[in-house]
């Protein structure tokens, strides 16, 4: 049986159709989802989590309504003011992934302030998707390992899953145990495409504004029931345990 996972990837889905069932705006969703994401992570926190990562706005969300999209990018401003004090008292480590040339200028000032005051707390590290997309972390990586091949510093036969992984978005991040999405959709949606390898995925019909600690345990649980086997068969899992 697995251990509990250490790092822990969620596609938070859902907002605009809780809204919509009870006939609201799909902003009061979002706005709803942000006070989830609170209890998330102090929920983590207190379970002593390595590593949170989450999925907040990706490359493909650009293509929503143009006030949608300006009103996500207002409420990431508001809960950066509001929440990040909190998080550094907590020891919380907060970091982004994903392109924050696509993110305005002001946004990304302020994403770089919070990395830079909770750069040195030694407890959850939080890494937050923002612009971010699977296809888009694998294309810079391939772009970064061309130029340092174009540049002679490095060999074309040198490039393996190693140096591929150093150039990636979680590099040096343990690749999530267990990825979590709400909202009743069974895909993964361009999300970490090359660290959910070996991910145990989890999915569950509460919509992100309704998830609670008692899904986040029914998630662990079923962790907790998995066989991890990474290519091998049950017996050597075995063998390996009794040696």
């Amino acid at each position: 049986m697995a251990d509990s996972p250490q790092h822990v990837a969620i596609i938070m889905d859902g907002n605009g159709r809780w809204a919509r069932s009870r006939g609201l705006p799909r902003a009061a969703g979002h706005r709803s989802s942000m006070k989830v994401v609170r209890k998330i992570v102090e929920e983590c926190v207190q379970r002593k989590l390595g590593y949170l990562t989450l999925f907040a706005f990706s490359s493909e969300n650009w293509r929503r309504p143009p006030d949608e999209v300006g009103m996500l990018m207002n409420l990431f401003l508001d809960a950066l003011d509001r929440e990040v004090a909190d998080l550094h008292r907590n020891q919380v480590r907060l970091s982004f992934i994903g392109d924050r040339d696509l993110l305005g200028a002001e946004l990304a000032r302020r994403m770089h302030n919070a990395e830079q005051l909770t750069a040195g707390n030694s407890g959850l590290r939080l890494f937050v998707a923002m612009a971010y997309g699977g296809r888009w972390d694998l294309t810079q990586a391939c772009r970064s390992l061309a130029a340092d091949v174009a540049s002679g510093t490095l060999a074309a036969a040198d490039i393996d899953e190693t140096r591929v992984a150093e150039r990636l978005a979680l590099a040096g991040v343990p690749d999530p145990d267990l990825l979590i999405r709400t909202g009743g959709e069974r895909r993964i949606s361009n999300f970490l495409l090359w660290n959910l390898a070996y991910t145990e995925l989890y999915f569950t019909d509460a919509l992100w504004p309704e998830f609670s600690a008692a899904h986040l345990d029914e998630a662990f649980e079923s962790f907790a029931r998995r066989e991890r086997r990474f290519g091998k068969i049950s017996e050597q899992l075995a063998a390996k345990a009794d040696a």
